[in-house]
């Protein structure tokens, strides 16, 4: 076998047959589902994935661990269940495996969606991140949240064609999505000893915020770009101040 999709997911929604059916290039979908309630596993057996179940969540990296475990090609090109992978990405994926290259990393271009804008600005695109690897060689690393493909050494090449991210299209998930990243990072942090205060969750979200708007010209996306940005330093001030919370028990 040459090509397993893998994802991670627990209730992805009724939009997530747009992700699974951009992958009818791959040779086998792998699913790693911890606890999904809505429809996600009767859309991920209509378009054929192998499901597999996990009771407990230790966290992104330690889950993608356990996804790659299960798939069988050489070649793993990692999905989340929000993403449509393009016509074009598609056909450089397909490209780049035929040739199989060793010690060799492949990045995508994200273009994401954000309340019914996709942002060209802001630092958002192109958001690249290595998706596409030889299954034997790498593999993310233990993070709870923004976890990464640990591959040193590795020559890093990026994908013709984006990665359709969408990543906002309904604010209550949104929000929730983001207080739960800001959770799983202030619960990384403070394992290893961190800290916080106050007055650094104000001038880190603060600092977010004109970072995102002027030096990342947030500006030129308008008004999406505005509240891009306010929502960015929103989930910086709440990442410092779980942080502060959980160093005060």
């Amino acid at each position: 076998m040459k090509l397993s999709a893998v994802l991670i997911a627990k209730n992805a929604g009724p939009d997530f047959s747009n992700c699974l059916e951009s992958l009818s290039f791959a040779d086998e979908i792998v699913l790693l589902d911890s606890g999904s309630t809505d429809e996600t596993l009767d859309i991920a057996e209509q378009y054929g994935a192998r499901i597999f179940k996990s009771e407990d969540w230790p966290g992104f990296g330690l889950q993608r661990q356990r996804a790659q475990s299960y798939a069988q090609g050489e070649w793993l090109f990692w999905i989340d269940t929000d993403e449509v992978v393009t016509e074009e990405l598609a056909e450089s994926i397909q490209r780049v495996v035929e040739e199989a290259p060793k010690n060799v990393v492949f990045q995508v271009k994200r273009l994401s969606w954000f309340f019914g804008r996709f942002i060209r600005h802001s630092g958002w695109y192109p958001d690249k991140v290595v998706r596409l690897y030889r299954r034997s060689e790498y593999g993310y690393d233990d993070a709870l949240v923004h976890e990464k493909v640990q591959c040193p050494g590795a020559v890093v090449k990026t994908l013709d064609g984006d990665l359709l991210h969408y990543t906002a299209t309904d604010f209550s998930d949104y929000m929730a999505k983001s207080i739960r990243y800001a959770e799983d990072w202030a619960e990384g942090r403070a394992r290893r000893g961190k800290t916080a205060s106050l007055f650094s969750a104000c001038t880190h979200g603060g600092g977010a915020f004109l970072k995102k708007y002027f030096l990342r010209l947030g500006i030129l996306d308008g008004k999406h770009g505005f509240l891009l940005a306010v929502m960015s330093g929103y989930y910086v001030f709440n990442k410092y101040a779980a942080l502060w919370i959980k160093t005060r028990r």
